[in-house]
């Protein structure tokens, strides 16, 4: 494995976590396959959203999630957020936020 996967926060990886049990097993299936083979999988798993920022656009028989992410150092991903997806554009308030959260963590860096 050559990536590592970390959170933003305690809560946004307790908000992950929570995700319903056919969209979570979607997305550690993607996380895994990010570990080994990097972020930049594709459609339909992960998907650039500009300005530095990505998702991994995880689906179960509840629906949609969406967790943006960005890189920092070498070959570590930070999820900045997870959201259930409820229309096809990402609300202008997420996008704000983790512009906000991937500032601050590559600052930190």
């Amino acid at each position: 494995m050559n990536w590592t996967i970390t959170f933003y926060s305690r809560r946004v990886e307790e908000e992950t976590l929570a995700l319903p049990p056919g969209i979570l097993a979607n997305f550690l299936r993607t996380a895994e396959l990010i570990e080994e083979f990097g972020p930049d999988l594709g459609r339909p798993h992960t998907a650039p959203l500009g300005k530095g920022l990505f998702e991994i656009r995880a689906k179960g028989k509840e629906g949609i999630a969406r967790s943006i992410f960005c890189t920092v150092k070498g070959q570590e991903i930070v999820i900045l957020l997870t959201a259930i997806k409820k229309t096809n554009a990402l609300p202008k308030r997420l996008m704000e936020t983790a512009q906000k959260r991937m500032k601050e963590v590559q600052d930190n860096d």
